[in-house]
Parts: C-alpha cells; structure tokens; sequence
C-alpha cells in the first residue's frame, strides 16, 4: 500500500523492537525508526495537509494493527492526501511497487552507513588574505 503505509508499520515495529535492544544500537533503531517518518510528513505537507494530525492518526493506527489482533486490518492504511485524512489504502488500490520502495530503503541505509564509517576528519586550510578592498590602490 501507498501513503506512507509501509514506512509507517516499519517505524513502528522498530520503535517496538529498539526497546529490546539494551545496547548502543536501541538508540541508532529508535532514530531510523523516527527517520522513516519523514515519508509520510513530507507527503502530507508538500500537499497542504496538518503533517503533524495525519502523522500522529497514521501512527496510532498502526500501532494498534501490531499490538491488537483484532484490528489488524489496519495495517493497510495510510494518507489520503485529497481528502487529509486516514484511509485503508488497499481497498482504495493505493499501492507502491515493493521492489523500488526495498531498493531505495536498502540504498539509503547503506549510504548513511558509508557517511557514518568515515573516520577521517577532512578540515581545509584557512586561505591567506592579501588584503582588503582597495589595497591595490595604494
């Protein structure tokens, strides 16, 4: 599904799994998590929408479809952009292709990973000044 629908369940069932974590990596799991949010808050508001409403709605619905079994089905939903609001994107064919949205989630975690593993400073020389404005005047 579509709308920020997968990018939200996966935000909240790392959110879930970071605190089981009880070393350093539960607070690089909980920043990923809380990263793969910029999805649907950029959705929302490059179409005009409360980000923070629809947000925080989409949110609670998936963490219910993951801790309640009796409300599973909603793990389909996400942003209706029209209309700003919460919608079940299966039933509307509201779908994303999973192989792009597995490829660019895979190239962007592996991307921080390489800025991440850097560990040389790079720090460039302050450039000599030769003088201000109208020193070749005099």
């Amino acid at each position: 599904p579509g709308g920020g629908c997968c990018e939200t369940a996966l935000s909240i069932y790392l959110e879930n799994f970071a605190t089981t974590v009880s070393s350093r990596e539960q607070l690089a799991i909980a920043e990923f998590a809380t990263a793969l949010l910029s999805i649907p808050k950029a959705l929302s508001v490059n179409a005009a929408q409360d980000a923070t409403d629809l947000v925080a709605k989409l949110r609670a619905y998936h963490n219910a479809s993951q801790t309640q079994k009796d409300k599973e089905q909603l793990k389909w939903f996400g942003l209706d952009l029209q209309a700003g609001k919460v919608r079940d994107c299966k039933s509307f064919g509201v779908f994303e292709p999973a192989v792009s949205k597995i490829k660019s989630l895979k190239y962007a975690t592996e991307a921080a990973i390489t800025i991440l593993r850097i560990d040389d400073m790079i720090k460039l020389d302050k450039e000599e000044k030769k003088g201000g404005h109208g020193d070749e005047c005099m």
